[in-house]
């Protein structure tokens, strides 16, 4: 089989199908892993820009406490919040 637009290649380079088979095969549960390639894969739209941000150091304490109490990390409650924030309004 020719490999086109509408085929799906193994990452070894050893399986071409068609995109129906690899619907196929998902929808029945088979396991198609071989087809991804999860070391280039990518969220479109999730590209990161790193930044740097000046906080007081109370205002850290804070966030810190209440990461800790939730469970996650410092970035991560940050950026919870923000986004949290800028869906609400």
């Amino acid at each position: 089989m020719s490999a086109g637009a509408d085929t799906i290649t193994s990452r070894d380079g050893k399986e071409t199908i068609t995109a129906e088979e690899f619907d196929r095969r998902f929808e029945s549960g088979r396991d198609v892993s071989k087809f991804f390639d999860v070391a280039n894969a990518r969220r479109p739209g999730r590209d990161v820009q790193r930044v740097n941000v000046d906080f007081p150091k109370d205002l850290l304490a804070e966030i810190d406490r209440e990461a800790d109490r939730i469970g996650v990390t410092r970035q991560g409650w940050i950026k919870f919040v923000l986004a949290d924030r800028l869906k609400t309004g």
